[in-house]
């Protein structure tokens, strides 16, 4: 009997002891399952070493020539440069493209302004640049091209003293619609008006959802916009048409070479 019973304590204490360990493996698991889930999620597009999975295409020259070693990574900073374009830019508009066309996603970039802009460069050029969205394939872009048909995400930087918002809808060859009425110009101005000045870097979003656009700074909506379609009387454009229908409901992105110089520290996507 003595023996029954120390046997059947055994047994108790075993089985108590499970169960406090799968109530603490219970507990524990929502939080990992919930990090791991946002760590699958977000997918970087930049992996922080090289540019695998990226390719440009730099006006006057041919796709995949990366003329003056204008886009580079090092210590895990995409940089864009033009220290050895010389004393002239010479309109050599350039992007650099990931190689996956998307549809429906939300876009993060952490970028900075740094330096001086190239010489040559267009006035406008000055702590000016851009993510294109919605793109023609840069395999479709004619050799001296300067810009795809696509939408932008304009990029401004301040120069100190001068309100220079970011986040204006650029559309080149493209058509949106801003509060119901169809854009009437090639950039139009956020809502909501930030100026980032000096070499801070900065988040921007772009959240593409089933024809509607959103764009964010620093965790703030600065403008929405819908119903990109093709301009059917742009010279470009009215070749990506397919059978009348005007859409567009995908497309590449890229990172624009605009004449002054800018850092990229991450780039990350998440798909709807």
């Amino acid at each position: 009997m003595k023996s029954f019973l120390f046997v059947l304590s055994l047994c108790l204490l075993f089985m108590i002891s499970c169960g406090e360990k799968k109530s603490d493996s219970q507990k524990e698991k929502p939080e990992s399952v919930v990090q791991k889930k946002e760590a699958n999620n977000w997918i970087a597009l930049f992996n922080g070493s090289n540019l695998d999975g990226w390719t440009m295409k730099i006006a006057g020259h041919p796709l995949g020539e990366n003329f003056g070693n204008t886009f580079r990574v090092s210590d895990g900073i995409l940089s864009i440069r033009y220290d050895a374009y010389g004393d002239d830019f010479n309109n050599r508009f350039g992007a650099l493209y990931f190689n996956e066309k998307l549809a429906n996603y939300r876009l993060k970039v952490e970028y900075r302004f740094v330096g001086e802009t190239a010489p040559g460069a267009p006035e406008w050029g000055f702590r000016d640049s851009g993510v294109q969205f919605h793109s023609q394939s840069p395999a479709s872009l004619k050799t001296e091209q300067p810009f795809p048909v696509s939408l932008e995400y304009n990029l401004h930087g301040g120069n100190g003293t001068e309100e220079k918002p970011v986040g204006e809808i650029c559309a080149n060859g493209i058509f949106v619609e801003i509060n119901g009425k169809q854009n009437s110009s090639y950039c139009t101005p956020p809502t909501v008006k930030r100026t980032f000045h000096g070499d801070q870097w900065v988040t921007l979003e772009i959240d593409v959802n089933n024809g509607k656009i959103t764009h964010f700074v620093n965790g703030e909506e600065i403008l929405s916009y819908e119903n990109p379609t093709y301009n059917p009387d742009h010279e470009i454009a009215k070749t990506l048409i397919v059978n009348g229908d005007t859409s567009v409901k995908d497309g590449y992105i890229s990172l624009q070479s605009n004449s002054h110089p800018i850092d990229f520290r991450k780039i990350e996507l998440l798909t709807y």
